[in-house]
């Protein structure tokens, strides 16, 4: 499945500035393995040592916090997923 990730604006200079990426995965998780692959930079930015997300990483399907379990939500061809360090009222947060 092919997923659109918006990369937060913090997060950009692990991407050569690009605002969205395509990455591939049946799972949220497998997308966040994919897009590492091509930005190796961003593999510290969202993982920690043991391999689980950061805890100040949020992350949003189709504008809904994907908490809990983000990682294993399954993803579908075309989901615009959000990447976002957490933010008091990270939701209201615009897409940058």
């Amino acid at each position: 499945m092919s997923v659109n990730l918006h990369i937060h604006l913090t997060h950009r200079q692990y991407t050569n500035g690009v605002k969205t990426v395509e990455a591939e995965g049946k799972t949220i998780g497998e997308a966040l393995i994919h897009l590492t692959a091509q930005y190796p930079g961003m593999k510290k930015e969202l993982f920690d040592k043991k391999g689980e997300l950061r805890h100040y990483i949020e992350i949003y399907l189709n504008n809904v916090s994907a908490f809990p379990g983000e990682l294993k939500n399954r993803s579908k061809t075309g989901m615009r997923s959000r990447l976002s360090p957490f933010w008091p009222a990270a939701d209201l947060c615009p897409v940058l």
